[in-house]
């Protein structure tokens, strides 16, 4: 779990990015997509997006108003995205780590 702090027009809403929440930015991003990939979709997804943009924001302290509440969901995907690159910077990192000393290995036994 990670806690983070985030100002929205001039309130600090302090959020805790759980493995859940993770899941959940996801989940919303994927149905965005889908509506707009589809907009007669829309009023089909509506209340999924709707309710994980209420789960979501359930997690600030405090409660964030509903004039918060676009950036507030706008602020939570970006940090989920950064979070992702950063675990996936760090994973490539390590699967070239281990290729260069897999050939190193390699060299010194064929010599």
């Amino acid at each position: 779990m990670i806690i983070r702090d985030v100002v929205i027009n001039g309130t600090g809403f302090r959020v805790a990015l759980t493995d859940q929440t993770i899941r959940q930015v996801r989940d919303l991003k994927s149905l965005y997509a889908m509506s707009c990939e589809d907009p007669e979709s829309f009023d089909q997804i509506s209340s999924q997006i709707s309710g994980i943009i209420s789960s979501i924001a359930a997690t600030a302290e405090p409660t964030v108003t509903d004039g918060d509440l676009d950036g507030f969901i706008q602020e939570i995907i970006k940090m989920v995205d950064n979070r992702t690159a950063a675990v996936e910077e760090l994973t490539a990192g390590t699967g070239r780590a281990k290729t260069k000393k897999r050939a190193a290995k390699t060299r010194r036994s064929r010599m």
